[in-house]
C-alpha cells in the first residue's frame, strides 16, 4: 500500500512554501522522498526551509516566485527545473486574504487577492502543463482551493470569490488536459490553525467559529497529510477534475 502513494520520483513545485499550509505541504513530500522546489516571495524562510530539509536527507532547493508577475511564473519555473529536473507535480498553494466586509474593499484590495489566488494560480498552471505537453510527459496539478469555495463567510468575499474560481479552473482544466495525461485536482481546506492565524483560535470569535466545526475543533496543519499525499501521488491516478474537502464536517454545519 506504500507503493500506492510514493512520490520519491516525483519533481514537486510547491508554492506559498515559505510559511502555513505550503511549509507543511513541501515538508510532508519531502519526507516521503519527493524532490521539492520551494517557491515564495520571502527568500530567507525559504533558504531555512530548504537547509532543513537537506539536513534530514531530502531534496529541496528554493526559487524565487512572486505568483502575481507572470515573468517571474516562468522563472521560477525555469529555475525549479534547473535545479531538480522537470516538474511533474505542482502543488498551487500560494495565496492571501484581506478581511473587510465587500463594501469597505478597494480596488487595490481586489486586485491583490484575485491576483495571488486565481490569476496567479490559474497561469502558474498554464506555464507547468505547457512544459509537460511539450516533453509529451505525464502531469499533476493540485490547486489548493478553500472550503469558501462553495460556502461564505462576512468580510472574506474576494477571498471566496477567488476559490470558487479556483475550483471552476480545476474543472475546466482537467478536462482540457485529461487527453494529455494531465490530471488537475483541488484541495479545500477548512479551518487549519496555522502560525498566522493561530492567536485568532483563542479570541471569542475565533472560539464561536471553532464550535460551529461538527468535529468541535480547528484543523492541524498535519491533518491535510493524507489529502495532499494522495491527490500529489499516483493513488489519485483515476482522480481529475475532483475537489477533496478536509474540513472536520464544517460545510456540513
Amino acid at each position: 500500500m506504500s507503493d500506492l502513494f510514493d512520490v520519491s520520483k516525483e519533481t514537486i513545485l510547491v508554492t506559498g512554501a515559505s510559511q502555513g499550509l505550503g511549509r507543511q505541504f513541501a515538508r510532508v513530500l519531502a519526507a516521503h522522498g519527493a524532490a521539492v522546489a520551494l517557491a515564495a516571495r520571502q527568500a530567507d524562510k525559504l533558504k531555512s526551509l530548504e537547509e532543513e530539509i537537506r539536513g534530514k536527507g531530502g531534496r529541496a532547493a528554493a526559487v524565487a516566485l512572486d505568483v502575481t508577475d507572470t515573468a517571474s511564473i516562468a522563472k521560477a519555473v525555469d529555475a525549479a527545473e534547473a535545479a531538480l529536473g522537470p516538474v511533474t507535480v505542482l502543488i498551487n498553494n500560494a495565496g492571501i486574504a484581506i478581511e473587510k466586509l465587500a463594501t469597505e474593499q478597494t480596488e487595490a484590495d481586489w486586485d491583490a487577492v484575485i491576483g495571488a489566488n486565481l490569476k496567479g494560480a490559474y497561469f502558474l498552471a498554464t506555464e507547468v502543463a505547457r512544459r509537460m505537453i511539450a516533453r509529451k510527459q505525464p502531469g499533476n496539478i493540485v490547486n489548493i482551493a478553500s472550503v469558501l469555495g462553495t460556502g461564505v463567510l462576512k468580510a472574506l468575499s474576494p477571498y471566496a470569490i477567488s476559490k470558487a474560481g479556483i475550483i471552476q479552473a480545476t474543472r475546466a482544466m482537467a478536462l482540457e488536459l485529461a487527453g494529455q495525461n494531465i490530471r488537475i485536482n483541488a484541495l479545500a481546506p477548512g479551518y487549519i490553525d496555522t502560525e498566522m492565524n493561530h492567536a485568532f483560535w483563542s479570541t471569542p470569535s475565533g472560539e464561536r467559529l471553532a464550535k460551529r466545526i461538527p468535529q468541535r475543533r480547528v484543523g492541524a496543519e498535519s491533518d491535510l497529510d493524507g489529502a495532499i499525499l494522495l491527490l500529489a501521488s499516483n493513488a489519485s491516478r483515476y482522480m481529475t477534475g475532483s475537489v477533496v474537502t478536509v474540513d472536520g464536517g464544517f460545510l456540513l454545519s
